[in-house]
C-alpha cells in the first residue's frame, strides 16, 4: 500500500535525494511516520500517468511541423 523512498526511486529510476525533493516541493505526496516518508503507491500512480500524459502532449507539440511563413515569398 505504501512506497519506501528507496522503492519510489527504483521506480523513477533517480536517486533518493531527488524523491526527498519532489517530496519537500510537494510534487509527490508523502506521510511522514516519524522516522521515514512513506508514498501512497495509488497516489504516486497516479502522479506517473499524468507526468506520461503531459510528455506525451509535449512530444506531440514539438512534433508539430512548423507552418511556412506566407510573408517569406512576399518579395516587394
Amino acid at each position: 500500500m505504501y512506497l519506501s523512498i528507496k522503492e519510489t526511486a527504483e521506480v523513477l529510476s533517480t536517486s533518493e535525494a531527488d524523491v526527498k525533493k519532489l517530496i519537500q516541493q510537494k510534487k509527490i505526496r508523502a506521510l511522514f511516520d516519524g522516522s521515514d516518508y512513506l508514498i501512497n503507491k495509488e497516489q504516486f500512480n497516479t502522479h506517473l500517468k499524468q507526468m506520461e500524459k503531459y510528455k506525451q502532449l509535449v512530444e506531440e507539440i514539438l512534433s508539430e511541423p512548423i507552418p511556412e511563413d506566407l510573408d517569406v515569398k512576399d518579395e516587394d
